[in-house]
Order: structure tokens, then sequence, then C-alpha cells
């Protein structure tokens, strides 16, 4: 199967977000289209075992880190980094699959059922949707806020879904961001409760 373009995404990174150069951007492309097309051989071999099985992002993005962190395109690339990269391609494997199962195309499709966040980020305190997502219209509107999310406060968007989708925990997302462990907390319970009310909306 040919590598996938993250180009041609709707998620794609943003220039302000990683690799203003042109060179910066071919590699990102590169690891990115790599580390999509495993976790989506990922997603598809755990439903093949089990059609009724939950997905675990954190779970995937660990085991696509262990596949991949021994290829020489990924030796320069540490586990922090490679899991912001795996969080967005987790982000699109999921939802790609919410909207097939959505508009029920047929043929293709990785016949997600539920996807559960990892228990780490405390999504509970929010709302029983946002920490357990049926893959379909509470995805999409998980999807659907945090890009507005995005134009509002890229930094606390860029966290949610490296949380959410890559498994990140405080300390390593605040590596990440380049900021305290404080302001972390402190964006988290912010973007926590601006979701729950949009994801209350949307219902």
């Amino acid at each position: 199967m040919p590598l996938r373009s993250f180009h041609k995404f709707g998620h794609k990174f943003g220039p302000d977000e990683w690799g203003a150069l042109p060179a910066e951007r071919q590699e990102l492309d590169y690891l990115f289209s790599i580390t999509y097309e495993e976790l989506r051989r990922l997603a598809s071999t755990v439903k093949r075992r089990d059609p009724g099985a939950t997905l675990s992002p954190t779970t995937l993005v660990n085991e696509a880190w262990l596949k991949l962190a021994g290829s020489p395109r990924f030796a320069s690339t540490s586990q922090l980094h490679f899991k912001r990269i795996a969080a967005r391609a987790m982000r699109q494997v999921l939802v790609e699959a919410a909207r097939r199962r959505h508009s029920h195309k047929r043929g293709g499709g990785l016949g997600l059922t539920m996807v559960t966040f990892d228990e780490a980020t405390d999504t509970s305190a929010v709302t029983p949707a946002f920490a357990t997502a049926e893959c379909g219209k509470e995805l999409l509107a998980l999807d659907t806020a945090l890009e507005e999310l995005a134009r509002m406060n890229p930094r606390q968007a860029m966290m949610v879904e490296s949380r959410f989708f890559g498994g990140l925990d405080v300390a390593e997302t605040a590596a990440l961001l380049e900021v305290s462990e404080a302001t972390i907390l402190r964006d988290w319970r912010a973007a926590k409760a601006w979701l729950a009310r949009e994801l209350r909306q949307a219902h």
C-alpha cells in the first residue's frame, strides 16, 4: 500500500506546529505516513481478532512505537516526538473510520465500535461520551470541537490531542509544549470544561 501524505488529510500539521523548513516538512510527512499506516494496520488487526473489541489509542500508539522505533528513519526521533506524530495519526485513523461508519459506506472500514481513552487523562470527570466514544457521532463531535479549539487556543488543542490520542502524561505534555506542568494542569481544566460544553451542545 502506498504511503499517504499528511497533506492529504484534514488534520495536517500547520507550519507553526512543526517543521517550518521544506526538508523538515518532507521528513515529517514521511514519518506521519509510516505511523498512520502502522496504526491503521494495528487497529484493523484488533478488529479482525475481535469485532466487538474496544480500541485504546494509547495502547495502539505504544505498540506502534515498539514496531517502528528500530527503523532507521525513526532513529533520531524520540519517543516523545513519536507520540506527538502518532497522536495526530491516531486521530485521523479513528475519525476516518467514524466517518465511514456514519455514512454507511461499505468495504474498507475498520468496523470500529468503541474507543476508550486512557483513564490517566481523567476524562470521566467531564462526561461519559468524553471518556468512551462510539465511533460515530461522539467521536466526530469531539473532532469538530478540537478543530474549533485549535482556532481559539492552539496550545490547548495540541495538549488535548496529544493526551487523548497519543497517551502523553502531564510531564510529557509539558516537555513537548515547553511549558510547566502547572500550566498543563491549568490548561487541561480549562480545555475539559470547554470541550464538555461543546459536546453537550452537540447531542
